[in-house]
């Protein structure tokens, strides 16, 4: 895909892209947790967040030719690439410096057996880990992390 292809997308509301962003599931309890995770660990303030289930998130959803009713799998746009699945979360918690960047070790596991790993948690999630009774967004004092 051409970098910054988003930019050229009238479906895809403009947004600030010079951070990266994560689209997360704001509706599941795990994927909130990773947000609140990414929030406490990013102390450079390099990551936005934006629910799944905003508008901005559903245009992302449906640019990159996923299906936005599933979620199964959140995003990361950085540098005018989008990355999914396990290359997401690794990237991010590489992203996050020591001790979250010892996780690139997983890089040396075939990404089939990464993805596949990803995709069986991502179909169990909210029956693992529960659904939210509303969408997790800023908490004071985070607001500026958010999209909308």
């Amino acid at each position: 895909m051409t970098p910054y292809s988003w930019r050229d997308d009238p479906a895809v509301p403009a947004f600030p892209d010079d951070r990266a962003l994560v689209v997360y599931d704001g509706d599941c309890v795990m994927c909130s947790a990773w947000a609140r995770f990414i929030l406490r660990h990013d102390r450079d303030e390099r990551f936005r967040l934006v629910a799944a289930s905003t508008p901005l998130g559903q245009a992302l959803y449906r640019h990159f030719a996923l299906n936005p009713a599933m979620l199964e799998t959140h995003i990361l746009i950085e540098h005018g690439r989008a990355w999914f699945r396990s290359d997401a979360s690794l990237t991010v918690l590489q992203r996050l410096g020591a001790p979250w960047s010892a996780a690139a070790w997983l890089r040396r596991l075939p990404k089939s057996w990464r993805d596949r790993g990803y995709d069986w948690v991502a179909r169990n999630r909210y029956r693992l880990f529960g659904r939210r009774e509303v969408c997790y967004g800023p908490e004071p004092g985070t607001e500026h992390r958010f999209l909308a």
